[in-house]
């Protein structure tokens, strides 16, 4: 998916949901940091402007407990999931991107220069608590691009490996020249600092985001809303959704399109009495038996005699 396509980063939407009643239907979405709801909410505010949407930021490693827990009904959250507990709907793909100080070699690159995962092979690789990217270090996780850090000491004989708790803490930590991160575009964006340059790196999977929601135990209004929010996020427009906006707008189209045929209609009847009226109906009924319009229609009767058999 092209950057154009994506979200625009920045816009979290926190404010997009509508005012939001003391008492009264709402749906809560889950986004996880870096996800921008705020045109969807926007447009959900326009279709749905009945039930309150409350975005609710979740870790991205929390997202399955909060479903599970019914702390949000669905979730902008990092793909893949278990899709036995889980659907799923894929909205774009993230570019992964490297986090380097202002003093690294990469800093004098050009800002659309994109770089490789060898460019990186003499740095050290931190991977935070809350890595998105990678996975596991040992089995079951993507390749890291780098090196691992070196382990130390911790006081009790044990060799300890550093770790930064958080993507915001090893930006930090790579802004001091200690190392790299590699982080999706968007959490680069959000963890940004003066000190720090950012380059798309090549070599390390895209970053999928999705629609996230639990397969099973929705009660049927929220399985509305969650229909409702499909067609949002998928494009669809308020006519052709599937969900409770959509079958209003469509109920009102309908309503609009009866009285539209009637008016058409009463003005087709009204063109055909005063179409033979005005060309003489009479008259050319008269001269069709005589044989005129026989010859210029092949039909008996005249026009107006015609006419009136087609109403």
């Amino acid at each position: 998916m092209s950057d154009d396509t994506r979200p625009v980063l920045g816009d979290t939407g926190a404010d997009d949901g509508g005012p939001g009643p003391e008492e009264g239907p709402r749906f809560r979405l889950g986004y996880v940091p870096g996800a921008t709801p705020g045109k969807w909410a926007r447009t959900w505010r326009e279709r749905v402007p009945e039930v309150h949407l409350e975005l609710v930021q979740v870790q991205a490693a929390d997202v399955p407990s909060a479903l599970r827990d019914v702390e949000v009904d669905a979730a902008i959250g990092r793909l893949p999931v278990d899709k036995d507990v889980f659907h799923a709907i894929r909205l774009y793909d993230e570019l992964p991107v490297v986090v380097v100080s202002r003093d690294h070699l990469l800093a004098a690159t050009e800002d659309d220069e994109r770089v490789t995962v060898d460019d990186l092979a003499d740095d050290v690789l931190w991977v935070p608590r809350d890595d998105v990217l990678f996975g596991p270090v040992d089995g079951g996780g993507v390749d890291r691009p780098g090196r691992r850090p070196e382990a130390y000491d911790d006081g009790t004989g044990t060799l300890v490996e550093p770790e930064p708790g958080t993507t915001e803490e090893a930006v930090a930590w790579a802004a001091a020249g200690s190392g790299v991160v590699v982080v999706p575009m968007s959490l680069a964006r959000l963890h940004h600092r003066k000190d720090v340059v950012t380059r798309v790196v090549e070599g390390v999977p895209d970053a999928p985001v999705g629609l996230v929601w639990r397969r099973d135990g929705l009660a049927v209004d929220v399985a509305e809303l969650v229909e409702e929010m499909v067609g949002i996020v998928r494009g669809r427009t308020a006519n052709s959704s599937r969900g409770r906006g959509g079958h209003a707008a469509g109920a009102e189209a309908d309503v609009k399109g009866a009285a539209k045929s009637r008016a058409s209609s009463s003005g087709r009847q009204g063109g055909t009495a005063k179409g033979g009226s005005a060309k003489g109906g009479s008259g050319r009924g008269s001269a069709g038996a005589s044989g005129r319009s026989s010859r210029g229609r092949g039909r008996p009767g005249g026009t107006g005699q015609g006419r009136r058999r087609k109403r």
